[in-house]
């Protein structure tokens, strides 16, 4: 197959080509030691604080889509055929300050202004969304931005006041959507990429057909998706992982749709992606989706990815195996679909073979009579692993039990359902004193470790406590159901 052997994608105004990169080489490093772009900030090194963060622009079924990413963890080999902004990028109409810019002068939302350049970048890319944000949007959209100084109520007030600065249509990134919307059209070449030295090797496949054909070339090789996981293998415990076959520019993984009665999902949709369709289908997931990391790492990571890294405590596992989701798996033309939970094997041993990779996921409708919940405990609200997560979904007909699906992340080597528990629910009386009986029964199906997010002992109580929480939230026959406040 033909290919080419650089990556080619529009940094701020220029259209860039850059040949021999490395598997591991990061967008922060080359554009602070590269192009000495220094505006963009290294804090954590780990998508976590947002000093890095930048836009990238990337083509759609929908056009021209601008997201805030963290640099720090995303590599430049991901961003073929992208549009790259930096803080250097931003002005005013006038040539002067940009309308965040000046907000945030004027209501004081800096101090030392290690983490402003951040700040400015995600604000920008929630004003070119929503022009009049409320708070809990600014906050939403903050979720990934640490600041130690100036705290975050002269950063809000900032926020809030953008649009008295200028207008969104008058952005420049706005009026120049037609020129880079063709720019990045002509850099479409339908090509493979391979790039980088041997043993650190980055692969671009052309689309999902040459993805399988890569791995069944390379079946040893580092998938990249988002990158939220692997970009800290490099950035904190410089593993090497070369060859990496890149996947995020794969629109043919990115499908999101309802059909044969199921919402199916592409592996390769961000959270940022699915988010519309999966909280509209599961209204539930609304406020559980928006505690999944900030807004930088929701548009990087992969619903596929969090699934396929095989984590205990990833946040998408109990909840999708809540709801019997399935996976489908593929290595070259062969395809077979595996019910989610069977797909975690033990700790880190995942039922995925050599050359394969987790194409789709499908999960079923909500059904008459079913009452889920999603739920997420974590030593702080936002941005933060999870102690330990469970996903409900319960079947209450004529005032009867007659299905159950418990599963729970952060309670075992893997994410596992609650077989004991259900089983005392199933056929019993919706009733206080049966949910009771089944939090004891949890004791049965895990014995947690305590390690420094939680101990054993808090993560039993807890589980057993988010039974009870799951009756008082869904009992309509109390006189006032316990709603507990996610916003």
């Amino acid at each position: 197959m033909p290919h080419r052997s650089e990556i080619r994608f529009i940094l701020n105004g220029r259209d860039v080509s850059v040949s021999d990169v490395g598997a591991d080489r990061t967008l922060l490093d080359y554009l602070r030691l590269d192009r000495r772009l220094t505006g963009t900030k290294e804090g954590c090194a780990e998508g976590d604080c947002g000093a890095c963060t930048v836009l990238v622009g990337r083509l759609t079924a929908d056009g021209l889509r601008y997201d805030p990413v963290n640099a720090c963890i995303r590599f430049l080999a991901s961003l073929d055929g992208c549009h790259v902004v930096t803080v250097e990028h931003l002005r005013g109409a006038d040539g002067g300050l940009h309308p965040v810019q000046q907000a945030m002068v004027d209501h004081h939302g800096s101090q030392c202004g290690f983490c402003t350049p951040g700040f400015v970048m995600s604000l920008y890319a929630l004003w070119m969304e929503v022009p009049e944000p409320t708070e809990v949007q600014v906050e939403t959209a903050l979720q990934g931005n640490l600041c130690r100084c100036t705290g975050y109520a002269p950063i809000i007030r900032a926020a809030v006041a953008i649009s008295r600065y200028g207008s969104p249509a008058a952005d420049p990134i706005a009026r120049e959507r037609e020129e880079i919307t063709a720019r990045l059209t002509a850099l479409r070449d339908g090509q493979r990429v391979e790039t980088g030295p041997e043993g650190n090797r980055a692969i671009l496949p052309s689309d999902v057909d040459d993805l399988a054909a890569c791995l069944l070339k390379y079946p040893g090789a580092t998938i990249v998706a988002g990158a939220t996981d692997v970009g800290l293998w490099v950035t904190k415990f410089l593993r090497p992982i070369g060859p990496a076959i890149f996947t995020g520019h794969l629109d043919g993984l990115k499908t999101v749709e309802t059909r044969d009665g199921a919402l199916w999902i592409g592996a390769g949709a961000s959270y940022s992606e699915c988010e519309d369709e999966l909280t509209g289908t599961f209204p539930h997931l609304a406020g559980y989706w928006d505690r999944i990391a900030g807004w930088q790492v929701r548009n990087m990571g992969t619903v596929g990815g969090n699934i396929a890294n095989g984590s205990p405590i990833g946040d998408t596992p109990p909840v999708l195996i809540a709801l019997g989701a399935e996976i489908t798996l593929r290595k070259g033309d062969a395809r077979r679909v595996l019910p989610l939970q069977e797909f975690f094997i033990d700790y880190g041993k995942q039922d995925r073979q050599a050359g394969e990779f987790v194409e789709v996921i499908r999960v079923p409708l909500p059904q008459p009579g079913e009452r889920h919940a999603a739920y997420k405990i974590s030593k702080r609200r936002d941005e933060d692993i999870s102690s330990l997560a469970a996903g409900i979904r319960v079947t209450v007909t004529e005032g009867r039990i007659t299905d159950c699906r418990i599963a729970f992340g952060g309670m075992a080597a893997t994410p596992k359902r609650a077989a004991h528990a259900e089983s005392a629910l199933l056929g019993q009386a919706w009733s206080e004193e049966v949910f009771a009986k089944a939090a004891v029964a949890l004791v049965q199906d895990f014995t947690p470790l305590s390690d420094w997010r939680a101990s054993a002992d808090y993560r039993s109580l807890t589980a057993g406590n988010l039974l009870r929480r799951f009756f008082l939230e869904n009992d309509a026959a109390t006189d006032a159901p316990v709603q507990l406040a996610t916003a």
